[in-house]
């Protein structure tokens, strides 16, 4: 019994447990970078106008003054000192003009109350540590500058507790100070206004509005802006400015000269608290609070590297597609030159045909008449592995000429496939799975490029057979677009991976030479073929060779299939790795070869999670016109790749009709089987042969029943 089928199957669950939480951990923060960065508003204070109805505003509020405490049945409100102004800037930290603000307050000796933006502060948070550290009074501005008038009370309690984390976190402090994105004077109120105003106050919120706006975020001139800041009395003022938002430059120059006119006018100076006459509201956070803050902020910059690494391994997704695009669609394009180049004289000496047979009674009949009908002369072998379904007795019963069993103990297919070479009368070798029905000049085109002596191995073009249904269309167009265009790729740069179980061609002393197929690796066809690479063989693909397959007629079959078949071109990869480093045509397999399928079969696939999870991000936060033109482009790019294969290989192009749907269905299936095989190779496991189950639908071609008989 072979090494694969004696291994003991172990079962892998952990990775997906593990893959499941770091998708939940990424789509968590991809949740909260799209809400932190994509779902505030991004106008300017001054520029959303309050609107509707002002009769739940009390009086004494309305006509009260800009620090507004809602609280129960009787609140209240407090107005600046006079001759007293509060300089207050909203939407910071920024980068570049907070510090030129701090700068010139510092020279003037001025201090200012600043009312932060949560996201700002995480981007930010030696800004924010160092207006605190300059005496400056500070308050929230929400976590993500949101209409809190519009916002449901979720989101409203979401922004405020977030803010105050942040801070806390970033600067230690704590503080009940709020100015509400989008406010303005008391008098502005509206009755959605004030039921937000009420519902900060029982989160422990004082509101503060404003009495003057410098209209700065319109950047009318520093002449006006100067004009809108001065006071028109002596009256107390709390001055909205911002120090974010765009460029601030006549602020800067508004503030220059207007603290010095103001002073010049006996206006003092002071922070929002000591310009009404309240105690300092501003106190130092708790532990518990700093540690959760923090938690918080680092949360956020993950949610931001996230972002950042998902972004840069969707261009590299891209930049391969568009590359594996460009590159076998002109590799097919010459290989269709070359189509009718000959290899030398026609090949007419007689092949050995073999049969690893392993219960394939469903198929074996067709499979059987087809190759005894074959316009080339043959001898057929068919190794019964062991089979327990009276495989062996059904083809004795055919009588046809030219066909022997040889029976054998269940020993796995390559020996089977060994035991087949040894009982072989020819030079020449095809072998061929017991599912698959060869056309009529399959096995003489299959044989031709032999005449040149140095092709060590041919493949033939297998073709779904059962394309009915969904999935068994997905499987058609796989076969003709992914495999077929790869091999006149390979084939072209002299560097075939794999020459498929279900229609392949050899030289036997070629066989002999490497010491015949090995069972170390479940996908025997993969390592026969790098082995014979490694040797110095060319290995070509012949599309004329046509045989037809049958196809997994279930998600599970297919699973299975898909998954022995990636596992074992991975085992085959790691075990000729050192063709990479090798000349000849051992170097050609390793850097042309392995390089292709480590880059297009592996990494391509292990990153189609991070663009199916990126473009859910983008339907939800970003510009979905944008995003659906994007997926569109590629879906193009996919049809017209397929379009051209199709033509090449002669099919008809209906059932490409189904390829938009194997975006949601298929391609992650098939991505999921890289990552178990991946995984699988990781842990160290082996796996036990996985035999697909066969349905019986191959039909002899008609052409080929008659000649049979």
């Amino acid at each position: 019994m072979s090494r694969a089928r004696r291994a003991r199957q172990v079962p892998l669950r952990t990775h997906w447990i593990v893959l499941t939480l770091l998708l939940v951990c990424l789509s968590g923060s991809l949740l909260l970078h799209g809400y932190t960065h994509h779902m505030f508003g991004t106008e300017p204070d001054g520029a959303v106008i309050a609107t509707g109805p002002h009769n739940a505003v009390p009086a004494a509020v309305a006509k009260g003054g800009p620090l507004i405490d809602a609280t129960g049945t009787a609140p209240r409100s407090a107005r600046p000192k006079p001759k007293t102004i509060a300089i207050t800037f909203d939407d910071g930290p920024d980068p570049e003009w907070t510090p030129k603000v701090l700068d010139l307050l510092k020279a003037q000796g001025v201090k200012a109350t600043f009312f932060v933006v949560g996201t700002e502060v995480v981007a930010h948070p030696e800004l924010t540590r160092r207006i605190v550290a300059e005496g400056h009074q500070i308050g929230v501005h929400t976590f993500t500058h949101a209409n809190l008038s519009s916002a449901s009370g979720w989101r409203r309690s979401l922004e405020l507790r977030q803010s105050q984390l942040i801070l806390a976190g970033a600067t230690g402090v704590s503080t009940p100070l709020l100015r509400p994105p989008y406010s303005s004077e008391p008098e502005a109120l509206t009755n959605a206004d004030w039921n937000a105003i009420k519902h900060a106050r029982d989160d422990g919120y004082l509101t503060v509005l404003t009495t003057q706006d410098s209209e700065d975020w319109r950047r009318p001139g520093t002449e006006q802006v100067i004009a809108n800041s001065m006071p028109k009395s002596t009256a107390g003022q709390i001055l909205l400015m911002h120090d974010a938002g765009g460029d601030r430059t006549q602020t800067l120059d508004a503030l220059q000269r207007l603290i010095p006119a103001l002073k010049a006018r006996n206006f003092r100076f002071a922070t929002v608290s000591d310009t009404v006459g309240i105690a300092q509201p501003v106190h130092p956070a708790s532990a518990v609070e700093r540690g959760r803050g923090l938690a918080v902020i680092w949360a956020m910059r993950l949610s931001d590297g996230a972002l950042t690494i998902l972004t840069w391994l969707l261009y590299a997704a891209g930049a391969l597609s568009v590359l594996r695009a460009i590159t076998t669609v002109v590799a097919a394009k010459r290989h269709a030159r070359e189509r009718y180049w000959s290899w030398g004289e026609p090949v007419t000496e007689p092949v050995s045909v073999i049969v690893p047979a392993y219960n394939e009674s469903a198929g074996i009949e067709a499979a059987v008449r087809s190759l005894a009908a074959s316009d080339h002369p043959v001898e057929v072998i068919v190794v019964d592995d062991g089979s327990s379904d009276g495989t062996a007795d059904l083809v004795e019963s055919l009588g046809i000429p030219g066909v022997r069993v040889i029976r054998q103990a269940n020993a796995g297919k390559p020996a089977a496939l060994n035991t087949g070479l040894q009982a072989a009368s020819y030079e020449l070798v095809v072998m061929v799975d017991g599912d698959t029905v060869f056309e009529p000049d399959a096995v003489r085109m299959l044989v031709q490029p032999f005449a040149d002596p140095s092709v060590g191995a041919v493949s033939g073009n297998a073709k779904v057979a059962n394309r009915k249904g969904l999935l068994g269309r997905w499987q058609h167009i796989e076969y003709v677009v992914g495999f077929n265009l790869d091999r006149r790729l390979f084939d072209l740069a002299e560097c075939m991976p794999t020459v498929p179980g279900a229609v392949g061609g050899f030289r036997r002393s070629a066989l002999e030479r490497i010491g015949g197929l090995s069972d170390v690796t479940l996908a025997e066809d993969t390592d026969l073929t790098m082995a014979l690479c490694r040797d110095g063989w060319r290995v070509v693909y012949e599309e004329r060779a046509v045989a037809w397959t049958e196809a997994p007629a279930s998600l599970g079959a297919l699973w299975r299939q898909r998954y022995r078949w990636c596992y074992g071109t991975l085992q085959a990869m790691w075990k000729h790795r050192g063709a990479w480093v090798q000349g000849g045509q051992s170097g050609k397999l390793g850097r042309r070869g392995l390089t292709y399928l480590l880059f297009f079969q592996v990494l391509l696939p292990l990153l189609a999670p991070a663009v199916d999870v990126f473009a859910l991000y983008g339907f939800a936060f970003l510009n979905p016109v944008r995003v659906g033109l994007v997926w569109a482009g590629f879906l193009a790019l996919q049809l017209g790749m397929g379009f051209y294969a199709f033509r090449l290989d002669g099919e008809k192009a209906g059932p490409l009709w189904s390829l938009p749907l194997q975006q949601f269905v298929y391609r992650q299936l098939m991505y999921l089987v890289v990552i178990q095989s991946v995984f699988t190779a990781l842990a160290g496991s082996r796996l036990r042969w996985q035999r697909m189950e066969r349905y019986g639908t191959l039909n002899v071609p008609p052409a080929t029943a008659d000649v049979a008989r």
